[in-house]
């Protein structure tokens, strides 16, 4: 262990790291929240509230607001990274890189910034306790389950830390049997079933699915909007695929509601045709600041649709070959490709092996993405070979999963007193 290790592990030990007490909230939960919805779409905010009363996972993924505010008034090292944001084991999953290889990752950047690592660690394995719970996985297994996130990071970070920067950024973590067994996949082709329709003689269109998915009549603004989008968006992308964008055609457009903290931001998807039927389906979704600007202080990026594609392309080992970015004059998006191979963890009869095994991937994905702009061997070197940090993730994760069934109490009995809209 080197010198600077050992100072910082005096000046923060690992049994003191990320210690919560709910006495550190400086910020009351429902009025985060509220803070957070005051810039959404007031008519979807029904649906996010639904979403979130469902259990207390769904009110965590709505939740990323109060995790922000929780997580900067914890004791951390110092040492900072790109971070994820909202790194919750739902944001995790399989897409395919340029090269058709199918690859684990992170998959949701809404948040990114650069921040303390650990944050993305602790909004890790606080998900853990509380999705196992929500799927009736036994506690001593979630315990499991965080033991091996925490595990996997730190004895990740460990070999990266021996590793020159071209080798860290040429690592990926491939999908096999092992991890495919574990997986969902869903493709453009499989996505489109519900929803599109192929008249006779005519282009395929998007069916009405409402309130989850609108079609966009020819009249509707958000039509040109997209249109516009799409136009500036083109300047974002790398010469070479530009050329590839220009051979396709928007044929149709369409509203749609996705996940649960983003609901209530703009999200179109458009369906765009070649010379082929194969379509191509892209995703225009708004990007508003993210959680972390309260604590991180303001992202050097003015435009926040360049902010959350610059922070996936850091933290990705491959990205989207449509990733980029435009704005509306008043809002900021980022575009992408929509389901291109992706899967995400089948959470149908889940076991809880199988959750582990899970989690031992989600913290080895978290290591890569860190050592890629952060300083591996600082934080290899504070995490050392004992077992003390995953015994402080545990702690964490099983005190803070307390306070969000606590929190998530309180937002249900603010909807029954009518304070949060619900669907009718």
């Amino acid at each position: 262990m080197n010198t600077a290790a050992k100072a910082l592990r005096k000046r923060v030990p690992r049994a003191d790291l990320c210690a919560w007490d709910d006495t550190l909230r400086s910020e009351e939960p429902l009025a985060a929240i509220r803070r957070e919805e005051a810039s959404r779409i007031p008519a979807l905010l029904s649906i996010r509230h639904q979403r979130m009363r469902r259990d207390p996972f769904g009110f965590l993924r709505g939740a990323a607001a109060i995790a922000a505010s929780d997580f900067g008034a914890l004791r951390v090292t110092g040492l900072r990274a790109q971070i994820c944001g909202d790194a919750h084991v739902l944001n995790f999953g399989t897409f395919a890189t340029p090269e058709r290889n199918l690859v684990f990752d992170l998959v949701d950047f809404d948040e990114t910034l650069p921040g303390a690592w650990e944050w993305d660690m602790l909004r890790l394995c606080s998900s853990l306790v509380v999705f196992a719970a929500s799927v009736g996985i036994r506690s001593d297994r979630a315990e499991d389950a965080v033991v091996a996130a925490a595990n996997a990071y730190r004895e990740a970070m460990l070999a990266y830390a021996l590793l020159d920067p071209l080798e860290i950024w040429y690592d990926r973590i491939d999908v096999d049997s092992r991890i495919a067994g574990e997986i969902k996949m869903q493709d453009s082709a499989a996505a489109l079933v519900p929803v599109l329709e192929t008249p006779d003689k005519r282009p395929p269109r998007f069916a009405d699915r409402p309130p989850l998915f609108r079609r966009l009549r020819h009249a509707d603004e958000r039509v040109e909007l997209a249109h516009g989008i799409l136009r500036s968006y083109r300047a974002s992308l790398p010469d070479h695929i530009r050329v590839l964008f220009d051979r396709y055609h928007s044929v149709d457009m369409a509203l749609k509601v996705v996940g649960v903290g983003s609901v209530g931001t703009l999200c179109l998807v458009v369906l765009l045709l070649a010379e082929s039927d194969r379509p191509l389906l892209v995703q225009i979704k708004e990007a508003q600041r993210s959680m972390l600007e309260r604590v991180v202080g303001l992202s050097r990026f003015a435009h926040h649709g360049e902010r959350v594609v610059v922070g996936q392309r850091l933290m990705q080992a491959a990205s989207d070959l449509f990733l980029g970015w435009s704005n509306d004059g008043d809002r900021d998006f980022y575009v992408r490709q929509l389901h291109d191979m992706k899967g995400s963890l089948d959470i149908s009869n889940l076991r809880a092996s199988t959750l582990v095994r899970y989690a031992r991937l989600c913290g080895r994905t978290l290591a890569r993405a860190h050592a890629r702009s952060g300083e591996p061997r600082a934080i290899g070197g504070y995490l050392g070979n004992s077992a003390e940090f995953e015994e402080a993730m545990l702690r964490f994760a099983l005190a803070y999963g307390v306070r969000c069934e606590r929190d998530y109490s309180a937002f249900v009995a603010a909807c029954a007193r009518g304070e949060f809209a619900l669907e009718e």
